[in-house]
């Protein structure tokens, strides 16, 4: 039992200085292990050092090569440009010798030239003595005499080539206009229908009128209060006649009364609601109608009020003429007749398009309708060119524009061809009235006639008071008084014919 607890102490005396030992020796194993490492380490760095240096040396052998073959390049070329450098020198030096040369040689030639024109001065000096005395004229006056006779000449020949140019320029000027004008109209296809304002509704029946005048006449009030148009209901079967100065409220009218007459109630209450939906309906169509009309005349960016005042136009007539339409057939031209001459087509198209946008309004402000469309484009478009060929088109202002004169040439085409427009029976019978008696107003004239639907005038003279002569002086006094006097589309063409009769009788 003794012997167990000795060896136990043993054990614990022992086993610390064991373990120890053995850490010591494993330390040491360990370090001898990375001492040999690092040998090793350093040995490869070492040769891999003497590798680098070996390869750097190298390489700087090469590059040392290549210097000194490259420098010996450069050596040769330098040698090879100082030779030609050289080479060019000597050629220089020679070309100045013969320089030199020559030169001395002008200077001999230029004493010899120099003594033949003092020696020809001379001789032209006695000549001139000898013309002095033989023709009695000094030299000053005969100098004056053949520059008045060659001006003379020359003025002469050049009225006579002005006068051939002038001639040759305006014949083809006016062919070359014919031409423009005729391509214009032939790419222009339009509807030569004219369309009218409708201003007469129809009813089913006459009852309808007593619905529509109501109690004490207390619908008709509310439709007329509510539209702003007056409703003209009399002995006419089965019609009711819209009268308004503003094409937009008699058209919003007329779809109202459409709308009535078709719902058949009929009350105040009612009237104000459906004019209300035809004001919006007729609103929308406005618009719709302005933005169509711009996409057709590809016309791109229009404010929306110009927009809207052309959507107007849809309801206006001039003459029979459908404005609006009227509008696009001119924008078509204004933009044909640009692009044949040379001129922004997309500029005149537009203001082909806005040249009537005044009449959408005319009968709220007051002036001719060109000028007020020009205060329109110049307020929406800012615009100065468009506004002023607006203002231009009807010679309301001097036109001074090229684009004035595009406008108002494509409105006259627009509105001189047949069929486009028309007048009332009674606008035509005062304005043939008002031909016949502006050409019989003249002295000498015994009888006019208004003939084609007024679009020729023939005046008989009396003869034995008026001559030849003053027959053409005449006919332009006539046409100037018609010019100043009326309006009226396209041109009127003045006749005034004379003739002298003898009778005699063989018995």
């Amino acid at each position: 039992m003794d012997y167990i607890y000795i060896l136990l102490g043993l054990a614990l005396v022992l086993g610390p200085l064991v373990g120890y030992y053995a850490r010591q020796i494993v330390a040491n194993q360990q370090i001898l292990g990375t001492r040999k490492e690092a040998k090793r380490l350093l040995d490869d760095a070492t040769r891999r050092h003497r590798e680098l240096l070996l390869e750097a040396r190298e390489e700087a052998r090469r590059v040392r090569s290549a210097a000194d073959a490259d420098n010996k390049e450069r050596r040769h070329q330098l040698q090879q440009a100082e030779k030609r450098l050289s080479q060019r020198e000597e050629a220089a030096e020679r070309k100045l010798e013969s320089v030199e040369r020559r030169g001395r040689a002008l200077d001999g030639k230029e004493s010899e030239i120099e003594a033949h024109k003092a020696e020809l001065q001379d001789i032209k000096d006695r000549q001139l003595a000898q013309l002095e005395s033989l023709s009695e004229m000094s030299r000053d006056e005969a100098r004056n005499s053949l520059l008045q006779s060659l001006k003379s000449e020359v003025e002469g020949e050049a009225s006579r080539q002005v006068r051939i140019w002038e001639a040759k320029i305006s014949e083809e000027a006016e062919e070359r206009a014919q031409r423009i004008l005729a391509s214009a109209i032939q790419r222009c296809t339009t509807d030569v229908v004219s369309e009218t304002t409708v201003s007469a509704i129809s009813l089913p029946s006459d009852e309808m009128k007593g619905r529509l005048i109501g109690r004490e006449g207390r619908n008709i009030r509310a439709l007329e209060q509510a539209t702003g148009v007056d409703l003209i209901i009399d002995d006419t079967p089965e019609t009711v006649t819209i009268s308004s100065f503003d094409p937009v409220r008699r058209e919003v009218a007329r779809v109202a009364l459409s709308k009535l007459i078709l719902d058949g109630r009929i009350h105040p209450a009612r009237i104000e609601e459906v004019v209300g939906k035809a004001n919006a309906e007729v609103g929308a169509l406005i618009r719709s109608e302005g933005e169509r009309a711009a996409h057709e005349a590809g016309v791109v960016g229009l404010h929306p009020e110009l927009v809207k005042l052309l959507g107007q136009l849809r309801f206006r007539t001039s003459y029979g003429q459908n404005v609006l339409l009227h509008s696009l057939e001119v924008s078509h031209l204004a933009g044909m007749l640009a692009e044949e001459i040379g001129v922004d087509g997309a500029t005149a198209r537009k203001a082909g398009l806005l040249h009537d946008i005044g009449k959408a309004v005319d009968y709220e402000v007051e002036g001719p309708h060109a000028m007020i469309g020009a205060k329109l484009v110049k307020q929406w478009d800012k615009s100065n060119e468009i506004a002023q060929a607006v203002a231009e088109h009807h010679g309301e202002e001097s036109t001074t524009s090229v684009m004035g004169f595009i406008v108002a040439a494509a409105d006259a085409i627009s509105g001189s061809r047949v069929g486009a427009r028309r007048e009332s029976l009674q606008q035509y019978l005062k304005r043939i009235a008002e031909l016949e008696d502006i050409a019989s107003s003249f002295p000498g004239i015994e009888k006019a006639f208004a003939i084609q639907a007024g679009r020729e005038v023939r005046v008989l003279v009396k003869p034995d008071e008026v001559d030849d002569l003053t027959t053409v002086r005449l006919a332009r006094d006539i046409s100037k008084k018609i010019e100043e006097t009326l309006t009226y589309p396209g041109q009127i063409r003045v006749m005034v014919a004379r003739q002298t009769s003898a009778v005699d009788y063989a018995k």
